[in-house]
């Protein structure tokens, strides 16, 4: 018997000793009156009744009727839409406050190492966690820096109290993987006497690692070809990772800002039969917005931050990025990767919709929350789930003061899976991060 592997068709994949132990909290029924509904999937419904119950979207229309015990809350004025999904941070791992020894997203003992797990070093008291769900976040995806090549495995996260990762881990989501190409794996090692010190090194370097992993799946499929008869294959961490992503079940997230360089690593992932999922900050993205589309790559950037990463790779920057790509048929997705920017993800749409109409390109309020909803949850697998406003569907959800597009809209309310974690009239009745405990001040300010 093997421990820690399934195999099962031709592909290989690493089991989850890790699981998920969420639970959906118990949470009383709630109907949502006269709102404006951003649905998340392309509408936006008008004096619209929203009906939460056990957890899930029950009923969404006009007048809906009364349920015993339910609360009942007037939204004449105000929006809903979907919990907004961050589909990259550094929360749990990149602390504030700041010191050396709170940093634990980045493994630089090599530029490859795709066997460490972002999960084993995220310390869940963050109080950027609390910050986000202000911000209208209910569903993120916690990345290893930027660094590696192959930085390591992401994973999915509800951002609620919980004393262990696996508390906060998203039931059923499938793990990430953290690729990084161009200036900064090239920098940050060169400086430490390091491969790789050019592009070219990096291209090689990746190429050798995946022609490590299809070796490495290859002799696991004999073996379960055989039986699972005879010595098993050594097993390793790393190349389980790499197997995992050729086998289509762990999703790659390339750090990428050169549209030839996003052309590039598309090329890797044609010839060893992968496919990239997003590239994060993708500043050039509006280059190659039509290869994107076609291999079915989403770009996930920020609205306006250009040339301030201070990455010299960024400057072909433009602020209609989103909108370019977005009306060239690639899927676009806002992300934050700041604790910062992740408390504003519908002002970061909302930008990123301006510049596009100042461009000619005309955006609908119904198709930007998209950008921060459904296609982020698509980006993730966790689509099915969570990510729109459908009967069915998970209650994650956020009650707006006014038009999120709005920079002085505020999160009056946010639900996860029906549970209220954020109550802005009532801030006291929600618990916050024990990091905070003795410090009600900072705490009401987020």
């Amino acid at each position: 018997m093997l421990t820690g592997l399934i195999l099962f068709g031709a592909s290989l994949v690493s089991a989850q000793p890790y699981a998920s132990t969420y639970v959906v909290p118990q949470s009383q029924p709630v109907i949502y009156r006269h709102a404006s509904i951003l649905t998340g999937t392309g509408q936006l419904l008008r004096d619209h009744d929203l009906l939460i119950r056990e957890g899930r979207i029950s009923a969404i229309g006009p007048q809906l009727p009364a349920v015993a015990g339910a609360r009942e809350v007037d939204a004449r004025g105000r929006w809903l839409t979907p919990g907004l999904i961050d589909v990259h941070v550094h929360a749990g791992v990149q602390l504030r406050p700041a010191t050396t020894a709170a940093n634990h997203e980045i493994e630089l003992s090599d530029p490859v190492v795709p066997q460490v797990a972002i999960e084993h070093g995220l310390w869940t008291q963050d109080p950027a966690f609390a910050a986000s769900r202000a911000g209208g976040v209910t569903s993120m995806q916690v990345l290893t820096g930027s660094p590696g090549l192959f930085g390591g495995r992401s994973v999915v996260i509800k951002p609620v109290h919980s004393a262990t990762v696996q508390g906060m881990k998203f039931p059923g989501a499938p793990y990430g993987l953290k690729m990084a190409c161009g200036e900064t794996p090239k920098r940050i090692y060169g400086m430490r006497g390091m491969a790789p010190t050019s592009r070219m090194g990096e291209v090689a370097m990746d190429r050798q690692a995946w022609i490590a992993a299809a070796k490495y799946r290859a002799a696991w499929d004999e073996y379960r070809k055989a039986g699972s008869k005879g010595e098993a294959p050594d097993r390793d961490l790393g190349l389980e990772t790499l197997a995992g992503v050729l086998a289509g079940e762990i999703r790659v997230h390339m750090h990428c800002y050169r549209s030839d360089d996003m052309a590039t690593m598309l090329d890797v992932a044609q010839e060893f039969g992968f496919r990239i999922g997003a590239f994060h900050h993708a500043t050039d993205a509006y280059k190659i917005a039509g290869l994107l589309a076609a291999r079915g790559t989403c770009a996930a950037v920020w609205a306006d931050w250009n040339g301030a990463t201070g990455h010299r790779e960024s400057y072909d920057f433009v602020p209609e990025n989103a909108a370019i790509s977005d009306s060239k048929g690639a899927c676009v997705v806002m992300h934050s990767d700041s604790e910062f920017e992740g408390q504003r993800l519908n002002q970061s749409a909302a930008r990123a919709m301006a510049a596009g109409r100042r461009a000619g390109i005309d955006i609908s309020p119904e198709h930007a929350i998209q950008w921060v909803t459904l296609n982020a949850a698509t980006l993730l697998g966790i689509e099915k789930q969570t990510g729109s406003l459908e009967v069915g569907k998970a209650a994650d959800v956020v009650l707006w003061s006014r038009d999120p597009f709005s920079v002085y809209a505020l999160a009056d309310e946010v639900l996860i899976d029906g549970a209220t974690v954020v109550d802005r009239a009532h801030p006291d009745s929600v618990r916050g991060s024990d990091f905070l405990l003795g410090q009600p001040a900072v705490e009401s300010k987020q």
